[in-house]
């Protein structure tokens, strides 16, 4: 026991998870330890005999529970990027266990009254404060007895039921994955890419997270594309069911709470703050986003000479792309190599907005042999933190891209930031990492995440970095999104892996001509999934749902984005982010978020664009702060009003 990694702060860097330490039989032990300690430490508070100050009371909170901290920072980057049989069977065992223990923190009676007794007039403190009764009671603190029993029980079993979607459509990923024996069927990828999912005699592509699978682009063979694509929308059926009583749960719990539904509850703690802001910013988004789909497959039919489907979409609207712009996204990934992508691109435009400059540390070792450890400077050369990169698919790794991470920055402790970014790129058997233009701005929008943590500057925990309302935290990094095209940026990364030469100008302007077409596929694929989630978490207490499909299709035909050419982005079975990530009644984030960002993106186009005063104000006002603030009033200091919808109907050509 006196062995194991968590009981003592990592000596290592910035204090780095010492994964080359960590075991598998570390964690449950950790995570006992860490519980008792934990439990200790709040009853200890909620029993002082000293008045309830903000020292002794919420300060204290802030302090506590640090074992519990580290292992389950380290364990749940884990399970999410580097998962194994055995960790897959620790989370099963663990993850109602911490739900149960979070319940007897936050309804601890004791510790609620001294928390509602504490004042104090320093801002930060009171805006923390606030958070910390706004957590208490929708945790349940202000309910009877009988209603706490009860609630902790919907929260154990959520716990579970999440847990297990989640392994589900891991392991859907690659066991419901598309199996060829012919190379000929898998004609469109080029030689790298097919002999990358060779398996001894046969070719295995994995399943990424969403419906339309990146192959569906490429891919000649029209059943290949067909297959792929059921395979895509079919897979992980018995989340259907866990979808079902996870959606029927929320609802009994946000009654019990004094919630209508689940979506109410949710968006009470958002920016939105509302169901009917939500609605009202969706509603303004259907009918035009469906009408431009609409054309699009007209378009498509027409090249095609046939009526398509749904595997045809991607394939035929990169041949209309080529006929109208002439222009061939597949001509971009020569110039798109991992290693370049990042230090002449993403940490380029890094330096020249903030002034940061990146030092690989080898020394310094992830939980993976894929896994880079940077250390990060200021202009100043002061140090910032540490940014690791996870770049690889992989069996054992989600699908998605994400970021997390591993230290909070915080003046309390005199913490330094670790942050981490996972992409899930196919890895060639050989030779260089060519990347899509996708796959760079998805590497643009994760680093985006990266930044937000980086740059915290704020001493408590439970407000540093990215822990802000859920439709604020996409919305920095869909503004850094906008560097992967800027003209100085472009310039300094786009060369091709062999050459060298840059991407040719006309390349680039004819990519940019054509970035509106499809958008209307883009948004809704989008506004459906999003309609999707709204429509399983405004269930109310006591309705009862038989049949997962009937209610999704019932669902997309009365929000007016049934579109059959067009499915959600995520179905029901496969929808991770509402399941099991924390985004129930929340996947409309990214669209609000995206108000913000073209408004951002307008207002650094109108300043001068890359520039380290442009930097320096979008650091200071709005990165630095995490969810020290009002997120809106904080938007409002950097932008200097209020967000408009203008600027994002124009991006996506809805206007």
């Amino acid at each position: 026991m006196a062995e194991n990694p968590f009981f003592a702060p990592s000596s290592l860097p910035y204090q780095l998870p010492p994964f080359e330490e960590i075991r598998e039989e570390h964690y449950l032990p950790a995570f006992e330890r860490g519980m008792a300690e934990h439990l200790a430490e709040v009853d200890a508070i909620a029993n002082s005999t000293e008045p309830p100050t903000f020292v002794n009371t919420v300060a204290a909170l802030e302090r506590s529970g640090q074992i519990l901290k580290r292992v389950s920072t380290s364990f749940f980057s884990i399970a999410a990027s580097d998962s194994t049989d055995g960790v897959m069977a620790i989370e099963t065992e663990i993850s109602p266990k911490l739900t149960k223990h979070m319940d007897e923190v936050k309804l601890n009676r004791a510790l609620w009254a001294r928390i509602k007794q504490v004042s104090t007039d320093v801002a930060e403190e009171s805006w923390l404060l606030e958070k910390y009764r706004e957590d208490f009671i929708r945790a349940g603190a202000d309910l009877g007895e009988a209603e706490q029993a009860r609630l902790k029980e919907l929260n154990e079993e959520l716990s579970k039921l999440s847990t297990e979607f989640s392994q589900n459509l891991l392991k859907a990923s690659t066991e419901e994955a598309l199996v060829v024996r012919d190379p000929k069927e898998l004609d469109g990828f080029d030689e790298a890419r097919i002999e990358s999912i060779r398996k001894d005699d046969v070719y295995v592509l994995p399943l990424l997270n969403f419906t339309n699978q990146p192959g569906l682009a490429q891919l000649t063979n029209r059943e290949t594309r067909r297959r792929l694509y059921q395979l895509s929308v079919e897979r992980a059926r018995p989340n259907f069911e866990l979808a079902i009583r996870m959606a029927t749960l929320r609802a009994e719990r946000a009654a019990l709470l004094g919630f209508p539904n689940h979506a109410a509850y949710t968006v009470t703690d958002q920016t939105a703050k509302t169901v009917e802001a939500v609605e009202a910013m969706l509603g303004q988004l259907v009918e035009p986003a469906v009408r431009n789909a609409r054309k699009e497959a007209e378009a498509l039919t027409e090249q095609a000479g046939f009526d398509i489907e749904p595997w045809d979409w991607s394939f035929y609207a990169e041949k209309v792309r080529k006929a109208r712009y002439d222009f061939d996204a597949d001509a971009m990934r020569p110039y798109f190599e991992l290693n370049r992508v990042f230090e002449d691109g993403i940490f380029y435009a890094a330096g020249k907005l903030y002034g940061l400059t990146f030092t690989e540390r080898p020394d310094l070792k992830g939980y993976h042999a894929d896994v880079a450890v940077y250390e990060v400077f200021n202009e100043d050369g002061s140090a910032l933190g540490l940014f690791l990169l996870d770049p690889y698919a992989r069996p054992t790794k989600r699908g998605g891209a994400w970021m997390n991470n591993l230290v909070d920055q915080s003046y309390l402790f005199g913490e330094k930031p670790v942050v981490m970014n996972n992409l899930n790129i196919t890895k060639p058997a050989s030779g260089p990492t060519l990347l899509t233009y996708d796959e760079v701005n998805t590497a643009f929008h994760e680093f985006g995440h990266a930044l937000h943590g980086l740059f915290s500057e704020v001493r408590y925990p439970r407000v540093s970095g990215t822990n802000v309302p859920r439709d604020f935290v996409e919305y920095p990094s869909q503004v850094n999104e906008m560097w992967t095209t800027w003209p100085e940026v472009l310039a300094n990364y786009a060369k091709h892996h062999e050459s060298g030469e840059p991407m040719p100008a006309e390349l680039v302007e004819k990519m940019k001509a054509a970035e509106k077409f499809n958008q209307g596929f883009a948004t809704v694929e989008y506004l459906a999934a999003t309609l999707l989630d709204w429509a399983w978490h405004k269930l109310e207490k006591g309705v009862t749902v038989e049949d997962a499909e009937a209610f999704e299709a019932e669902a997309l035909e009365a929000a007016g984005i049934a579109f059959p050419l067009v499915r959600p982005r995520y179905r029901t079975n496969y929808f991770q982010h509402i399941f099991s990530s924390g985004y129930s009644a929340g996947y409309y984030s990214y669209i609000w978020s995206e108000v913000l960002d073209a408004e951002s993106v307008e207002w650094f186009k109108e300043n001068g664009g890359l520039t380290r005063a442009n930097g320096d104000h979008f650091r200071k006002e709005l990165l630095s702060r995490g969810g020290s603030m009002d997120p809106l009033t904080a938007f409002r200091n950097f932008r200097g009003r209020d967000p408009r919808i203008e600027p994002l109907l124009k991006r996506r050509g809805l206007d």
